[in-house]
């Protein structure tokens, strides 16, 4: 298969890319690095990636930003962070290619742990990976062409928690290996409208 993997360059992308490109071609996206970039926010964009890119077989996305800081802090602006660079920028991608996308391809999004076991300063990351869940639920029994979507949704990956353990208290780190896995079973197996958890 040639698979698309916008975000390769994060430690998620990181972890996908490497079950993946054992058995598959990668053309890796990002927004200043891999084969090609692109703001994914931008439908337009997104349309102008997938004319560059040519034919391909399934899309995996691990790129999303969101606003972490307190409720209290919070504006419209800060919120919609999480609305427009995780949660659109990963609709986009859906819909600018249900009709580019080979028959029978699959679209993989990523959410994340926040949604069900939440932190302090994450309810924008939180909001984000809860929206990706219905959108994934629901899109998936509308999808022509046989096409499949999913969502892995992991926990703190143990190559970020140097980073970022001190915001989750008491999470047990994920393995990377395993998250891959998650991606290679959206991709290569025949699940849809499914939330893949990896804790």
């Amino acid at each position: 298969m040639r698979i698309i993997v916008v975000g390769a360059g994060g430690d998620i992308g990181q972890a996908a890319c490497k079950e993946l490109q054992q058995r598959h071609e990668i053309v890796t996206v990002g927004r200043s690095s891999g084969d090609h970039r692109v703001d994914a926010s931008d439908i337009n964009a997104v349309k102008s990636l997938y004319e560059s890119i040519g034919n391909f077989d399934a899309v995996v996305c691990c790129a999303g930003d969101a606003t972490f800081a307190p409720l209290a802090r919070m504006t419209q602006e800060t919120f919609m962070v999480g609305l427009q660079q995780k949660v659109m920028a990963q609709v986009n991608l859906v819909l600018a290619g249900l009709d580019v996308i080979s028959d029978a391809g699959s679209f993989t999004l990523t959410s994340g742990v926040l949604d069900r076991d939440p932190i302090r300063m994450g309810s924008n990351a939180a909001t984000a990976n809860g929206a990706l869940a219905g959108f994934v639920k629901s899109a998936a029994i509308e999808m022509p062409r046989g096409l499949r979507i999913n969502v892995v949704s992991p926990g703190m990956l143990d190559v970020s928690a140097a980073r970022y353990g001190a915001w989750f208290h008491g999470h047990k780190p994920v393995s990377s290996h395993h998250v891959g896995l998650a991606y290679a079973k959206c991709v290569e197996g025949a699940l849809t409208g499914q939330v893949v958890i990896v804790d």
